[in-house]
């Protein structure tokens, strides 16, 4: 019996074992070098085997017929197919590299991110604050990289030849419609945000997607934070402003506010001024900031701000007698945005949706005269995006705005009213891992001129080498014209401009390399004709004047030139440094120019040098930045040639200094400031008399200057990481 129980036992696994069917092969990547250890299954059993240090594995199956081979490697996409059994005897599989930072190319022509979402970050907001020169404004941070122009006495970002009217800014989609304090004659005015509001950054110059419009040359996209970082009340306190804030955080939502008072009269008791201030800057204003998360993947955002602030000056003015005018004004700006974004279908559809509301009013008097203005953005926008297989996307929306201008000059009253719409679609294909295109149209309608365009872009990236590419990047670019020249000429159209910009981009070990060269082509712009038919135009240098003459977009020019950028974050133990070097070669005929010519805004050549370093032992960062900057051109009405000559060189050198401490327990942040430590008398530009005779120059506000202040966070809870400094 014994016996017998034997061969049974024996019969039976012979019969298991002849049943059963034995999967042998090898797993490799697309060039054919071998992944040993991934792991080779079969979907829904237990039988598998991991690969060998050849790449080669063997298993036993008892399934019949057919079954789903399954094959997972970490940094590369699972395979799935549904094979034979009896059929396979050696199996082949070539796994695919998974999208990640280095190994999946990134169109970069004119674009600079910083951001959580791309790897090629240039400057976050920790650089932004802690940037000697920048003053922790976001704009004027810009203006320390490549492709910009450093204009002292003029508000706005200057990109590539464009004027400060050509670049606009963004806020989670929507057009921030006054994103700086209000101009005044000859003086830079600072942007209204602060740059910890924001996660991301991403600072076109040039050849930007098909879902923004209306700016010649330039967008800057922040993206705000999707939570606080901090919990609990902080005071901050300096020479020009007390600030008070409050956040505070749930699981799923979180709210910031802000109060703040300003007067400069603390500052200017200490900084001599090169302006005759008639009533000292004064501001007040508060922030509001809450976002929730209804859903697992849905956040909605809400942000509503409210300033207001008042001056008084007699600026420089060579068409008076006395040689100065009288100017005051009193601004009042209120904003508000709120964005709902989610996804659904696993995150394959991604929906982004926007409203937001902004009115602006300026009661501005030049020798008593009424130059008052205001304006008012109505806007919405929704975008939705399709993911695909390959990290290929496609993605399309719509939006539109209701914008109201008004003017009071000199007594006369103007007004403009604009319904603004656009349609909008954009693809990014990844042909393999070394190879992306983006495609991309806009279509735009503006009821003011009763006009339709419509606008492609095409954007390309080839992946060179582990951690270089190429970029190219075409577009054309559309604008309504300024709302002054529309006041009186309802009949112009928009004014456009082609981008060809060619980018080389190498990014390793903490070291970024940057080279890109653009041309840019400007048509239809406007043109003033001061002067009756036949004759000479006659060429009126008032910086603040109102045009009054017969319009058309008879204007054109060009822009060309070259950017360079290196940062380097590694070589020296804990030095951060960056080099950017611009050359801009530009030509327009527009506005009253009489013929083609060399915009005032303009500098040739523009270097900036970039340091900062963090000392663990002391809790203390410190920059240094130098801004070199060609002269510009500008009007004598003495010289036959039109805007021939040109200002000095500008040059300034700037300090920064921020140092971390605990004061019982809550973090205190201290930080000074030092502008133009050399105290050089730059002149940004000269104004002529009437009589051309007597020649003034428009510089600085003050040529030497320094700030100091500081901010205590009253809860234990704050913290700083101290490796983003």
């Amino acid at each position: 019996m014994k016996t017998l129980y034997f061969l049974a036992i024996l019969l039976s696994a012979t019969l298991s074992t002849s049943a059963q069917t034995m999967l042998a092969g090898r797993v490799t990547d697309q060039k054919g070098h071998a992944l040993p250890g991934a792991n080779v299954f079969l979907r829904g059993t237990y039988d598998g085997a991991n690969t060998d240090s050849t790449g080669s594995f063997k298993f036993a199956s008892s399934r019949q017929d057919t079954a789903t081979l399954m094959v997972s490697y970490i940094g590369y996409e699972s395979y799935s197919k549904k094979i034979t059994l009896a059929a396979n005897s050696s199996i082949l599989v070539r796994l695919t590299e998974t999208a990640n930072e280095l190994n999946t190319v990134v169109i970069t022509a004119g674009s600079f991110e910083a951001s959580d979402e791309r790897r090629m970050t240039m400057l976050k907001p920790m650089d932004i604050v802690t940037t000697a020169g920048a003053g922790a404004d976001i704009t004027a941070a810009m203006n320390l990289l490549p492709g910009t122009q450093r204009v002292g006495e003029q508000t706005g970002l200057f990109v590539r030849g464009g004027s400060s009217e050509e670049a606009k800014v963004v806020i989670d989609g929507m057009i921030v419609q006054n994103p700086y304090f209000s101009s005044m004659p000859g003086l830079q005015s600072r942007g209204r945000f602060q740059p910890f509001m924001f996660k991301g950054t991403s600072f076109s110059t040039g050849g930007y997607s098909a879902q923004y419009g209306q700016a010649l040359s330039s967008v800057l996209l922040l993206n705000t934070v999707d939570k606080t970082q901090t919990e609990g009340l902080s005071l901050s306190l300096n020479l020009a402003n007390a600030a008070l804030s409050y956040d505070h955080a749930t699981e799923k939502s979180s709210v910031s506010a802000t109060a703040y008072y300003g007067n400069l009269k603390p500052l200017f008791a200490l900084v001599r001024q090169n302006i005759d201030w008639t009533h000292v800057p004064e501001f007040a204003g508060s922030s509001l900031t809450y976002r929730l998360q209804p859903t697992k993947t849905g956040m909605l955002k809400f942000y509503g701000m409210y300033s207001d602030s008042r001056l008084g000056m007699n600026f420089v003015d060579p068409s008076n007698e006395t040689g100065k005018t009288a100017f005051r004004q009193q601004n009042r700006n209120f904003f508000t945005t709120s964005t709902y974004t989610d996804s659904w279908a696993d995150g394959r559809w991604l929906l982004h949706s926007g409203l937001s509301y902004s009115y602006d009013t300026d009661a501005t008097t030049f020798s008593a005269q009424d130059f008052g203005r205001s304006s008012e953005r109505l806007q919405a926008r929704a975008v939705l995006t399709r993911l695909l297989p390959g990290n290929n996307s496609f993605l399309f929306g719509t939006e539109g705005s209701r914008v109201t201008y008004q003017n009071a000059v000199s007594g006369t009253q103007y007004a403009l009213h604009d319904n603004y719409g656009a349609l909008f679609a954009e693809s990014q294909t990844y042909l393999g891992r070394n190879l992306a295109v983006q495609l991309g149209l806009r279509g735009e309608y503006s009821s003011v001129i009763n006009r339709f365009n419509l606008a492609p872009r095409l954007s390309m990236a080839y992946k060179t080498g582990v951690y270089s590419q190429v970029s190219l990047a075409y577009g054309q670019f559309y604008q309504t014209p300024d709302y002054r020249y529309l006041y009186r000429n309802e009949n112009l159209n928009y004014e456009r401009a082609d981008h060809l910009i060619l980018n080389y981009q190498l990014i390793k070990d903490k070291r970024t390399f940057r080279i890109e060269t653009f041309y840019k082509n400007y048509a239809q712009l406007v043109r003033e004709f001061t002067s009756q038919p036949g004759m000479p135009n006659y060429y009126d240098a008032n910086p603040y004047r109102f045009p009054r003459g017969r319009t058309d977009n008879s204007g054109n020019g060009y822009a060309k030139g070259f950017d360079v950028f290196w940062r380097d974050q590694k070589s020296i133990r804990g030095l951060d440094y960056w080099v950017t070097y611009s050359y801009v070669d530009t030509k327009r005929l527009f506005q009253q120019y009489p013929v083609a010519a060399t915009p005032t805004f303009i500098s040739n050549h523009n270097i900036s040098l970039i340091g900062k370093r963090y000392f663990d032992k002391i809790s203390t960062s410190m920059g240094l930045t130098y801004t070199i900057s060609s002269g510009r051109p500008y009007y004598n009405p003495n010289n036959e040639l039109f805007l021939a000559d040109r200002t000095p060189i500008v040059n300034n050198l700037s300090f920064s200094a921020s140092h971390i401490t605990r004061i019982k327990k809550n973090m205190v942040v201290l930080y000074a400031t030092i502008d133009n430590i050399l105290n050089t008398h730059n002149v940004y530009t000269y104004q002529y008399t009437p009589d051309a005779k007597t020649r003034y120059a428009v510089g600085p506000q003050s040529y030497r200057s320094f700030f100091v202040g500081g901010m205590i966070m009253l809860s234990k809870k704050a913290k700083v990481n101290v490796n983003e400094l």
